[in-house]
C-alpha cells in the first residue's frame, strides 16, 4: 500500500521554481490523498506561471510513476506570506484534521454549480427530515461567503464556547454551525482562500459535534477553494448535486459533479429543485423540463426527487414552519424530503461507513 510518506519521499528532490527551495522540506506539498493508484495533492508556488507549473507537474508525475502511481491531480496555490518567508512547522501543514465526530458518521455534502438553485434550502430540509426519522444529524454551513442556513432555520442566537470548543446550536433536532453565528449584523465576510480553509477546518475540529449518524455539509456553489478543501479533508464523503430544470443550471451543475467524480467521491443522487409550480391541480414548469434527468444521465447518477417551487411564506404560511423556510411535513415538498431521507438511510446503510480521519 502506497503511503503519504512514500509520496513525500518520492518528491524529496523537487524544487519550488521561484525560490529553488525543496518542496517537501518547506512543507509546500499538502493535502495528499491517495485513492487506489491515484494521488490528489496541492502545491504552493511563488508564481503560477503555466510553463513552470507544467514542468513541476511533469516532474511530479515522473517521480510518482516510479512508486506505482498511475494518475496525479495537483491543485497549485499561491504561496502565503508565511510560506514565502521560509518553512512552516509540521503542525501548520494542511493535512486532514482529526474531525470531532463519531467514527461511524456518514458525511453528505450538498453541492451545486451556481447560486440561486435552492441548495441551502434543500440541505436544511433534508437535515430536518433525517432528524425526524430518529437520526442524529449535524449540519455544517460551509458557504462562508453566502451563508443562509441560520435564516432558513429561523435561528437568531449565537454559538457559545465550552472551553476552546464551539457548541453547535440545535434546532429541529439538528446540530448547526454556520459563519452566520459569528458574523455581526449580517456583515459580509471579506477573506482570502487560506483564511477560508482555516475556518473550514475549525468547523470540523473545534466544534463539539458529538456522536452523529449523518453530517450534511452545505457547500458554496461552484468548484472554488472550499469544495476543493473539503474533498481533501473528507476524502470519502457522499455528494448530492442540486439543480433546477433550466439548461444553464444543469450545465454548471455538471462541473460540480465532475469535481466529485475526479476526486473519487460517490454521487448519491441529483435533486431537481423548483421543478414546477402547482396551480389549480396543474403542474406549470417555470424553468423548463428535463434538467434533472439530463444531469443524472450525464453523471451516471440517480434522480432522487423533483421538488416543486412553492409560494413564499407571506403568501402560503400553511406550507412552512413559522419563521423558517422549512416545509411542513404535510406539504408536498415536506413529503418529498421525508421520502428522500428514508431512501438515503436505506441505501447508505448498505455501503461501508466512512471512518473518522
Amino acid at each position: 500500500m502506497i503511503t503519504k510518506q512514500a509520496v513525500l519521499d518520492a518528491l524529496r528532490h523537487l524544487e519550488e521554481p521561484g525560490s529553488k527551495r525543496r518542496m517537501t522540506e518547506s512543507n509546500l506539498v499538502r493535502d495528499i490523498v491517495i485513492k487506489e493508484k491515484g494521488v490528489y495533492m496541492s502545491m504552493s508556488v511563488s508564481s503560477r506561471n503555466d510553463s513552470e507549473t507544467g514542468r513541476l507537474k511533469e516532474e511530479t508525475e515522473r517521480a510518482l510513476r516510479g512508486i506505482g502511481i498511475d494518475s496525479v491531480h495537483i491543485r497549485f496555490r499561491s504561496m502565503t506570506e508565511r510560506e514565502r518567508s521560509g518553512p512552516v512547522s509540521s503542525a501548520a501543514r494542511n493535512e486532514p484534521p482529526e474531525i470531532a465526530v463519531g467514527k461511524d458518521t456518514i458525511f453528505i455534502s450538498v453541492a451545486s454549480g451556481k447560486g440561486g438553485v435552492g441548495k441551502s434550502t434543500v440541505t436544511a430540509n433534508l437535515a430536518r427530515a433525517l432528524a425526524a426519522k430518529g437520526k442524529k444529524v449535524g449540519l455544517l454551513d460551509a458557504d462562508i461567503y453566502g451563508y443562509s442556513i441560520p435564516a432558513i432555520m429561523g435561528i437568531r442566537e449565537r454559538s457559545e464556547l465550552d472551553g476552546n470548543m464551539v457548541v453547535p446550536i440545535e434546532a429541529f433536532e439538528v446540530k448547526l454551525v454556520s459563519m452566520g453565528f459569528f458574523s455581526e449584523d449580517n456583515a459580509p465576510v471579506i477573506w482570502r482562500g487560506p483564511q477560508l480553509g482555516k475556518m473550514l477546518r475549525t468547523f470540523f475540529t473545534l466544534v463539539k459535534w458529538g456522536e452523529l449518524d449523518y453530517m450534511l455539509i452545505d457547500l458554496p456553489p461552484g468548484t472554488g477553494d472550499i469544495p476543493l478543501d473539503l474533498h481533501s479533508i473528507i476524502p470519502l464523503s457522499k455528494e448530492i448535486i442540486v439543480t433546477t430544470p433550466h439548461a444553464n443550471a444543469v450545465h454548471v451543475a455538471a462541473r460540480a459533479g465532475e469535481l466529485a467524480r475526479k476526486t473519487k467521491h460517490d454521487i448519491v443522487g441529483i435533486i431537481e429543485n423548483m421543478s414546477y409550480m402547482a396551480v389549480g391541480g396543474e403542474k406549470i414548469p417555470i424553468f423548463g423540463t428535463g434538467g434533472g434527468e439530463r444531469l443524472a444521465m450525464e453523471l451516471n447518477a440517480r434522480l432522487l426527487a423533483k421538488i416543486p417551487l412553492e409560494a413564499p411564506y407571506e403568501e402560503r404560511p400553511d406550507l412552512y414552519v413559522e419563521g423558517t423556510s422549512l416545509f411542513r411535513e404535510t406539504s408536498q415538498a415536506g413529503r418529498l424530503f421525508a421520502k428522500i431521507a428514508g431512501e438515503l438511510i436505506g441505501c447508505l446503510r448498505t455501503l461501508d461507513r466512512i471512518p473518522a480521519l
